[in-house]
């Protein structure tokens, strides 16, 4: 599933080629998605976009007329630069023609994707976006919010960080890095982080959302006339998905359980 830095790689790949061209003529070859595809989505030929921004893992594309294109990737999304004498395939739901003569494509085989056109107002007011917690890499999010979030809930650290009212777009996978860098077990109850270890744990995914973030700009594949799926970064990682393998730190095998319904992975010895 993308999670925050495939779907901010996606933004500064895509920007480059939609900032300041107009929309031609808009395809819509399937509406069912999560949401179905605004019916209004048509009506932006002849706008032109300003810029492509994100919220959590939404990409918001604004139009110089107004409101904005509201995307989000889903589980299996990806949107690219294609010629339009490319063939479709069969999961290419929306296609907008520019007038650099490319055409955006959405593709998203397992159709859990969202694209929604937001006609009016402010899109951070939109209800998918309204009321997310702090963006990880900004200066709000700090030791203090998430003293603030935590309170009194006594569910595991890991469950509660994965909440998008807590901070927005620390998935499964950078939850279980981040933890581990922080030395915090991942079903230490979060009220029972002390605020210096929080202070770690926020530093923690900053520092490996950033790495993440940095690796894919370098190696996601071309997103001009790209033949594949999304190219996502390959990462080193130190316990996701490594059960049973030796902790790159310590040695002891990484353990695995349950959480929040999703899979946790962690070094019994590096993780108190």
């Amino acid at each position: 599933m993308p999670e925050l830095p495939e779907v901010e790689t996606t933004r500064r790949g895509v920007e480059p080629h939609v900032k300041g061209k107009t929309v031609r003529e808009v395809i819509v070859r399937h509406r069912g998605l999560r949401l179905p595809v605004s019916e209004s989505l048509e009506e932006i030929a002849g706008d032109r976009f300003t810029g492509v921004r994100r919220r959590s893992k939404y990409l918001i594309l604004d139009l110089a007329r107004g409101g904005a294109l509201l995307v989000h990737l889903g589980m299996s999304g990806s949107l690219r630069l294609s010629d339009p004498d490319a063939e479709f395939k069969k999961h290419d739901h929306v296609v907008i023609t520019l007038s650099s003569g490319k055409q955006l494509r959405f593709h998203d085989p397992r159709r859990f994707g969202i694209f929604l056109h937001v006609p009016e107002g402010d899109p951070m007011e939109h209800a998918l976006l309204k009321g997310l917690g702090p963006e990880p890499l900004e200066e709000g999010f700090t030791a203090a919010t998430l003293v603030a979030a935590f309170g009194a809930r006594s569910i595991a650290v890991k469950v509660a960080l994965m909440d998008a009212k807590v901070v927005v777009g620390v998935g499964n996978i950078y939850a279980s890095e981040a933890l581990f860098r922080a030395g915090i077990r991942p079903d230490t109850p979060a009220n029972k982080v002390t605020k210096p270890r929080l202070a770690k744990l926020v530093a923690a995914i900053r520092a490996v959302l950033t790495e993440s973030i940095e690796q894919g700009g370098t190696t996601l594949r071309d997103f001009i006339n790209s033949d594949g799926e999304p190219g996502y970064f390959a990462q080193r990682l130190f316990v996701y998905d490594r059960k049973g393998e030796p902790c790159r730190v310590c040695g002891t095998p990484i353990k695995q359980s349950v959480m929040g319904q999703r899979s946790t992975y962690w070094c019994a010895v590096c993780q108190r």
